[in-house]
């Protein structure tokens, strides 16, 4: 072969020996922040702790934030997973104490007993909703908020009112507590989102279960999977105060099931595909945000691909 030929030959092999890493490292997938999870007694029935393992790989999730039910159950998953797993205090142990946890006297003394094992990054999942749970002023709701900012650690609540008025009070009333708002307020529109995050800095809000399945009453997508034009407006204004999550309870028919198998883990999938494809159609730097440099600041994290311990104060 002609010399001249074969160093042409050369020179076009190792251009295209360069192209094709350079095209490796910008094609890797960034890794998804699942920021709102359960691992419960009647999940365990259908996936095993190593299942749960796999399946998080699967979908790429580098950051798990997980509640327990009861509580110690989230520690399971962390020992399975300590580089993805983020545990969070769960406050409900028994059938139906999401409507009455705020009248458990024990409740305070437990958290802060589970907070200071260190353990536990955060509170939540926390229900307040009109017709169970309507007044935040009640001493132990304002304890344990409190007991939050004493420990700087976040808590995930979960609100259900037809305005914002009753999350901007809480908020308000206590500055010093980050917020994590579950569902973005679960049955509220855009406008009144907005009023939350323009009057209290100290929330942020996710949009777990605002889904084809759950909330259907109230998307953020069309049925092509694109963001809404007021939900598109509202999530880019405030690309770096939002989050995403799959919230994975299967089936959703039912609320709080206490004594049937949950086979939200195995339908995993179909959760994060759905925040996946609408992230796909904002800018990138702003999907990138919201899918998992939010939360790796918000949780306080190592960026991704490294690692270290999580310390509290």
């Amino acid at each position: 072969m002609d010399s001249c030929l074969l160093s042409k030959l050369q020179q076009g092999l190792l251009s295209a020996a360069l192209a094709i890493a350079a095209f490796g490292s910008v094609a890797e997938p960034l890794p998804f922040a699942d920021i709102h999870m359960h691992w419960k007694w009647n999940q365990k029935e259908i996936t095993t702790p190593a299942q749960a393992e796999a399946i998080l790989a699967k979908q790429n999730i580098g950051l798990a934030v997980v509640t327990g039910t009861p509580p110690e159950l989230a520690l399971e998953l962390r020992d399975v997973a300590p580089d993805v797993v983020v545990p969070i205090y769960g406050i409900y142990r028994i059938p139906g104490e999401w409507a009455s946890w705020h009248r458990d006297e024990t409740l305070i003394s437990r958290v802060r007993e589970a907070l200071e094992s260190g353990d536990y990054h955060g509170i939540g999942e926390v229900h307040l909703i009109g017709g169970f749970i309507s007044d935040w002023k009640k001493p132990i709701i304002r304890d344990l908020f409190n007991l939050a900012a004493e420990f700087d650690v976040p808590v995930l609540i979960h609100t259900e009112f037809s305005r914002a008025n009753y999350t901007l009070g809480l908020c308000q009333a206590h500055p010093e507590t980050r917020f994590l708002w579950a569902h973005a307020g679960s049955m509220l529109q855009p406008s009144e989102v907005a009023r939350v995050l323009d009057g209290c800095p100290n929330v942020d809000a996710e949009l777990s279960a605002r889904d084809p399945w759950r909330h259907r009453g109230n998307l953020i997508t069309n049925a092509e999977n694109q963001l809404l034009p007021k939900w598109r407006e509202l999530i880019l204004q405030y690309s770096d105060r939002f989050m995403v999550g799959s919230d994975p309870v299967w089936p959703v028919e039912q609320l709080n099931p206490w004594d049937e198998p949950d086979s939200g883990w195995q339908e995993l999938h179909r959760f994060v595909d759905f925040h996946r494809t609408w992230l796909a159609t904002i800018p990138e730097d702003k999907a990138a945000a919201i899918q998992w440099k939010n939360a790796v600041r918000f949780f306080r994290r190592p960026p991704h691909g490294e690692t270290q311990q999580i310390t509290e104060k």
